[in-house]
């Protein structure tokens, strides 16, 4: 299991990083070349959520972005450091997570980020705890052709 960390401060700049990134590191693990635009799309949408979410809060904690690469599947993780940040999940169809939270107050920025993600994924899960949340998007990776 091959596992690529990045964190970036909460600046919007950061996140065509985080999108570069990601792409490259999908790519290599064997992610369909059509789909990484989708994987693109998916981590900048995630990233730029974070980032927000940073920023109207008040966070000065970095924004956390693991790629792993497992055995058929490649998955990104984007944290942040918002505590109960995931609760607008269960609100946005396909996505699996928590009931919504009634004190987020960007709730329908919230929903509007993570529909696009679940638009875009078809497996995203939103976890939400005390020290943040975690946006978990998991794509099927096809196996490299070994040379004789």
């Amino acid at each position: 299991m091959a596992t690529v960390e990045l964190r970036f401060s909460a600046q919007p700049e950061h996140v065509r990083t985080a999108r570069l990134v990601a792409a490259a590191v999908a790519r290599r693990a064997g992610v369909d070349e059509a789909v990484l635009d989708e994987v693109r799309l998916a981590v900048g949408e995630a990233c730029s959520r974070a980032v927000g979410m940073h920023r109207s809060h008040g966070i000065d904690s970095p924004v956390h972005v693991v790629l792993t690469e497992e055995e058929k599947l490649f998955s990104i993780e984007v944290g942040d450091g918002v505590p109960g940040s995931g609760g607008g999940a269960a609100a946005v169809p396909g996505v699996r997570g928590p009931a919504p939270d009634d004190d987020l107050d960007d709730g329908a920025e919230d929903e509007m980020g993570l529909a696009v993600i679940s638009g875009l994924v078809d497996d995203v899960e939103v976890i939400s705890g005390e020290s943040g949340g975690v946006i978990r998007m998991t794509w099927p990776t096809t196996p490299s052709e070994v040379l004789p």
